[in-house]
């Protein structure tokens, strides 16, 4: 082994350092649609990206989204949901606005909550439910007295 590569395993001085946290490409948002972005999350208090509709979801998560918001008492009437099937720009544009790679997105008054799995944990952990009606999206479960 010649000096110079025993020199380059054993010193970190000389070995070049890689960033992985780093993404090797970048793609970058038009203003126009980090724009359309901004108003579309603010548009209402509960804003759901996802693969289809509300009533005819196109994914298992999508779906699980919106069973999961159902079982939460949403009024889906109030909720704006875009199919990003219909727009490849905004499927693309919606995971770099957020930082989160996957669909479907749900945001809470203008703020991202995730997608479907941390909507799952937050359904079994009463989390959501807490935000919902601090968010006043949904009333408090009033818990009835016992009778004797």
């Amino acid at each position: 082994m010649s000096f110079l590569r025993s020199a380059i395993k054993t010193s970190t001085f000389l070995r070049p350092t890689v960033n992985w946290y780093t993404p090797s490409f970048a793609r970058w948002i038009s203003t126009e649609m980090k724009t359309r972005l901004d108003k579309d999350v603010k548009s209402n208090d509960v804003v759901l990206f996802m693969k289809g509709t509300p009533d005819a979801p196109m994914c298992g998560f999508s779906r699980a989204a919106v069973q999961i918001m159902q079982v939460q008492g949403v009024d889906f009437n109030k909720v704006n949901a875009y199919n990003v099937l219909e727009d490849p720009e905004l499927r693309e544009s919606i995971k770099e606005y957020s930082e989160w790679p996957t669909i479907p997105q749900i945001y809470i008054k203008g703020e991202f909550v995730g997608g479907c799995d941390i909507l799952l944990n937050m359904h079994q952990s009463g989390d959501l439910e807490d935000l919902l009606v601090k968010e006043q999206i949904v009333p408090p479960v009033i818990e009835e007295e016992e009778t004797k």
